[in-house]
């Protein structure tokens, strides 16, 4: 199974941080990317629609012989990744917010969680609070509207640098030095989260976890792919024509996008 690939799946082109990391760290390795763009985003979806987006994504890439999945989004981990990890034999690697990180760099005892709703209201998040807020405060910012506007593509709309201002400087007045970016398309847009936040703010984002956690599960059941150069395929579901564009920004990746329909 050692040349069989790895499949990453997210909302849209969140996981592509995801896959960044991935591919860097292991860039022997076959990757197939699915896009869920058809049904973005999940944050404000129901629990039962997304458990079952990621079902059939799953049941896809078992299809396709993925010797590993990695759930690249934090909504979907928190709501899905237990049925997942129930119904399939495969190593499923999840995500969660950086809070234990945070909790450990903050200095001024006051951390912020940049997330979408389905995100904050998981229980993934809840054990995570109860875990590492009893000495610390951790705020939590639902942003609302921040994927749909990422996947848009543009960085100049003015529309996306009032949500940012919304959601980013109500946490430093109530004295956060950290901000967690809980969900994955965030770190697409950490420069200008960082321009808002200021030089004195330390931002995490879990991506290196992530791939980090996955090499260590295919090292245990000896599956890494050592001899090879990577092949990438990419799908969607939906059509959003900055998928594409994306891909080629982020990864330095002249891509073939596929359509999926599951």
């Amino acid at each position: 199974m050692n040349n069989h690939p790895i499949g990453i799946f997210d909302s849209g082109i969140g996981g592509l941080s995801i896959f960044g990391q991935i591919s860097y760290l292991l860039p022997n390795e076959n990757l197939i990317y699915v896009g869920d763009t058809a049904f973005l985003p999940y944050g404000t979806k129901s629990r039962d629609l997304i458990q079952d987006r990621a079902h059939k994504i799953c049941s896809y890439l078992l299809s396709k012989h993925c010797k590993a999945i990695v759930v690249a989004c934090n909504t979907a981990t928190s709501v899905a990744i237990q049925k997942l990890r129930a119904n399939f034999s495969v190593p499923i690697i999840g995500i969660e917010p950086a809070v234990k990180p945070a909790t450990q760099q903050t200095r001024s005892r006051v951390i912020g969680i940049l997330a979408t709703e389905g995100t904050l209201e998981g229980e993934k998040f809840a054990t995570l609070k109860q875990r590492f807020g009893n000495d610390i405060t951790i705020l939590h910012q639902p942003c609302t509207g921040l994927v749909e506007m990422i996947e848009a593509g543009d960085l100049n709309d003015k529309k996306l640098h009032e949500l940012l201002k919304i959601f980013v400087l109500p946490l430093l007045e109530c004295g956060a030095d950290t901000l967690v970016l809980g969900c994955t398309h965030f770190p697409l847009i950490k420069p200008l989260i960082a321009y808002y936040a200021g030089p004195k703010v330390t931002i995490l984002d879990p991506s290196i976890p992530v791939a980090n956690e996955l090499k260590r599960q295919l090292e245990l059941k000896s599956l890494l792919l050592k001899e090879e150069s990577g092949m990438y395929t990419f799908f969607q579901t939906g059509t959003n024509e900055q998928f594409e564009k994306f891909i080629c920004k982020e990864l330095g990746l002249e891509p073939i996008l596929y359509s999926l329909n599951i």
